[in-house]
């Protein structure tokens, strides 16, 4: 079989199968139950030190 060919067919059946499961592992690792605190921690980093300077 021919190089191109091979992995030609590979693309096409097992990687897209392991990316769609990659992006579905994703998906849930962000949507998991506790990480609103951290997500919402974060998002807040722009904004911590809107009143005053950092300290140096």
């Amino acid at each position: 079989m021919e190089t191109y060919t091979f992995l030609r067919h590979f693309a096409d059946s097992w990687m897209l199968l392991a990316l769609f499961a990659f992006f579905v592992g994703v998906v849930i690792f962000a949507f998991r139950p506790g990480s609103s605190k951290t997500y919402k921690d974060v998002s807040n980093i722009p904004f911590r030190h809107d009143d005053k300077p950092a300290a140096d």
